[in-house]
């Protein structure tokens, strides 16, 4: 059993009525930095998203009801409030990348028959896990592109960067509510990391067979020159340094938590920049 909390950090997860908009003609078809690989997986990952978020809503809002602590109870209000946000808008998203010729359509469908299949089999305290396990993964990724100027460089100006922003803010406020949920319902130490074992090589496989069948389907990825061109640039990827993989990993250590690594400073300049008086993204917010 890990160790539960006795005390839930204030943490301000809020919920921003805010929404994008996609022009036809408002970027271009390879618009990760007119890379072919990373504008397909960026693509996949989005496309996963609002099952995605849909599931973590269900697997945290089933055991809201044992919640006593406030703080955390009002952490886990924000947190479904995000999450619907993020699910809607990556929506909106999505359905412009299938009109760019992305099978995002196919690959919701996919997401949502499988996560089905997992609450159904597994039942709630192992989904709770998951949803613990992949929020690591969304936490980190989302860290890397708020600190790496690098990774920010390659989705250059375009809305979908803007969107991204704002998700990987957000990611990064509710990094430990689901954690925290399952440590005070579940509180199983072996579960919480046979689950995130498993959910990176279910992620992985995933992202990676969506991709190929996207890239399958693009013209331009039959250009052999271009194609390996682009997949030999994935070891360069500010998504892959050693960095992430050490925090991803450190998932795994006996009484981790996400609080470890403090992105209070973090959050607290990328909510001046998006949504302070000055914010690139003030503008956005409904």
């Amino acid at each position: 059993m890990t160790a539960l909390r006795k005390v839930i950090p204030q943490r301000d997860v809020r919920t921003r009525r805010i929404g994008f908009n996609y022009p036809d003609g408002g970027f271009n078809r390879h618009y990760v930095s007119g890379d072919l690989v990373m504008s397909h997986i960026v693509s996949m990952l989005s496309a996963t998203f609002p099952e995605g978020e849909d599931f973590f809503v269900r697997s945290v809002r089933h055991y809201s009801e044992q919640i006593t602590d406030p703080e955390l109870k009002k952490q886990v209000a924000g947190f479904i409030g995000q999450e619907v946000t993020h699910g809607r808008e990556h929506r909106a998203l999505n359905e412009r990348l299938q009109a760019m010729g992305y099978p995002t359509r196919f690959v919701d469908g996919f997401v949502k028959k499988g996560l089905q299949r997992e609450e159904r089999l597994f039942g709630p305290a192992y989904c709770l896990a998951v949803t613990s396990a992949l929020e690591h993964y969304t936490a980190t990724l989302a860290e890397k592109l708020l600190t790496s100027e690098k990774a920010q460089a390659l989705l250059g100006t375009n809305e979908v960067r803007s969107m991204l922003l704002w998700h990987a803010l957000e990611e990064s406020e509710h990094k430990a509510v689901a954690f925290d949920v399952f440590q005070t319902a579940v509180g199983d130490e072996k579960l919480r990391v046979r689950a995130m074992r498993v959910t990176t090589v279910t992620f992985l496989f995933a992202v990676t067979m969506h991709t190929i069948h996207s890239l399958a389907r693009d013209k331009a990825a039959r250009n052999p020159v271009r194609l390996l061109k682009s997949v030999a640039a994935l070891r360069h990827s500010p998504f892959v340094e050693r960095d992430v993989i050490t925090k991803l990993r450190a998932y795994n250590k006996p009484g981790f938590h996400p609080d470890d690594n403090d992105n209070s400073e973090l959050i607290a300049y990328w909510s001046a920049q998006l949504f302070g008086e000055q914010g690139t993204l003030a503008d956005h917010l409904k």
